[in-house]
């Protein structure tokens, strides 16, 4: 079939709907603008609201007989080479759960990177599915995380070999790549299938000097957020498959049951005109953000207090097998403060939100978008934060624990930690106990608790020093970290 990427069937037949004065006495309630607050429109523009239509019976026929979707998602497909594409405008958190939930079922065992997003564990706790984890390849020297070793699912297979499927994470928030041909081929040997979560990848298929792309590299489901390095609207995502172990029809249906019946025709929109930039001008516009990439992170390679890292620090045996250079990961461990502290003085004093910030990280996400203008603002802020770091000495330091003392035992199912009777115990008091809640660091959002897992004394004295030095823990019951949710002892007066 010949598809013409020309094509963009979502903003087309919004330009239709619009050219033929469509009325519509349905949601949205302020019909086109016509009810909203002027002062939201002033703030938003007309077009925000003149773009949010009912997607059907609005922008397509009640029973979408113009096929728009149908067309923009096949269109995707031919795009990044798999064979069906679905959209989703809840975010890749609903995909890469659609994709579990088509893969395995209730009580059944499902390999799972630890590195996972806290998403994946959203699943888990949603499905009742079992997890077999695989241990990331840590850098003990670093303290970072990079994706499982192909070995490393091959032994979890070995020993697991009930298991429907594997999931890996790839590319990281930082860049760092698995061996997906591997990891595939250690799947495909035994008949079962790959989901990657590939939130960070969506501009992975258009240039060959990144990494290779997870349908590319023999995955069977691929979850990709085209609003982190794309052109889309945030929660715009698409998940794609390929290959016969998986049935279309079940993925639709799970991604069915778990998404909206009021999808945006805002974000189907701005997926549809991605993929139409990237076809059209993708190797060109990747090729100069990889260069201006390139240029900065020599800059920044001259700023004393200030080592941007690279495929060198990332890859090796041992380590990541592959690296994007498009997320500038900048260890700042010689100026003596951390990466929270350092993140906080850039937005306050230059206005520029970082991408990620850890106790001794910072790190700018580069894409398409940007030019000569926004990375010589960037530098600039970093030469300054570099002549201010003096002042940046008190920053509390997080007692970070060795990669074997982080993995702690799972002494129950996330699902029947997660629901089962609970109650809020100081954090000194913690230790021993089996955590009912996940506690995730964020950004970059993997979790370091999950419920279910029993709490250590160094997994807690690294989140509640790291609370003291500005770590982000949204989704804690206590975010202050003085107490911390875990599963009732019963008999015990819990």
């Amino acid at each position: 079939m010949a598809f013409d990427h020309e094509e963009a069937p979502v903003l087309d037949a919004l330009s239709d709907y619009h050219a033929a004065k469509e009325l519509g006495f349905t949601p949205p309630g302020h019909k086109q603008a016509r009810g909203a607050d002027p002062r939201a429109v002033a703030v938003l523009g007309e077009a925000v609201f003149a773009g949010d239509v009912l997607a059907s019976g609005g922008l397509d026929s009640r029973l979408s007989g113009g096929r728009v979707l149908e067309r923009a998602e096949a269109l995707m497909a031919d795009a990044v080479h798999a064979e069906h594409t679905f959209f989703s405008t809840c975010g890749s958190s609903l995909s890469v759960k659609a994709a579990m939930l088509a893969v395995t079922r209730p009580h059944r065992k499902l390999l799972v990177g630890r590195d996972a997003h806290k998403s994946v564990i959203a699943g888990l706790i949603l499905s009742g599915v079992c997890p077999v984890w695989v241990e990331p390849q840590w850098d003990a020297e670093r303290h970072l995380a990079h994706p499982p070793s192909s070995d490393a699912y091959e032994r979890a297979f070995t020993e697991h070999p009930e298991a429907d499927g594997a999931l890996v994470t790839s590319p990281t928030p930082y860049g760092a790549a698995a061996d997906l041909r591997a990891i595939a081929e250690v799947c495909h040997r035994r008949g079962k299938p790959l989901i990657v979560d590939e939130a960070w990848g969506a501009h992975l298929p258009f240039h060959d000097d990144l990494p290779s792309w997870a349908m590319d590299a023999g995955a069977d489901v691929c979850v990709t957020s085209i609003h982190k390095m794309g052109s889309g609207l945030e929660q715009g995502s698409v998940f794609h498959l390929q290959g016969d172990l998986i049935d279309p029809a079940e993925l639709a249906s799970r991604a069915d049951l778990l998404g909206t019946t009021s999808p945006s025709v805002l974000l189907y929109a701005g997926m549809d005109a991605w993929r139409r930039q990237m076809v059209q001008h993708g190797e060109e516009l990747i090729g100069r953000a990889l260069g201006l990439a390139r240029r900065v992170r020599e800059e920044i390679e001259s700023i004393d207090g200030i080592h941007v890292n690279d495929a060198d620090d990332f890859c090796g045996p041992g380590l990541a097998a592959d690296f994007d250079p498009l997320p500038s990961v900048m260890d700042i461990g010689a100026l003596g403060t951390t990466g929270y502290r350092a993140g906080d003085w850039i937005r306050e004093h230059h206005h520029i939100d970082l991408h990620l910030f850890d106790h001794r990280r910072i790190s700018a996400q580069f894409t398409h978008a940007d030019d000569a203008e926004t990375a010589d603002r960037l530098l600039t802020a970093l030469k300054d934060l570099v002549r201010h770091a003096d002042s940046l000495h008190d920053a509390p330091g997080v007692d970070v624990p060795e990669p074997h003392e982080l993995r702690m035992d799972q002494a129950a199912l996330p699902r029947d930690a997660y629901f089962d009777d609970h109650t809020d115990v100081p954090v000194e008091q913690a230790a021993g106990r089996i955590a009912a809640e996940m506690i995730t660091p964020y950004p970059p959002g993997i979790p370091a608790v999950l419920p279910g897992e029993r709490l250590t004394e160094p997994v807690l004295r690294y989140l509640v020093t790291g609370v003291r030095a500005g770590m982000n823990l949204p989704d804690a019951a206590d975010p202050g970290l003085k107490t911390v949710r875990v599963v009732a002892e019963h008999g015990t007066g819990d």
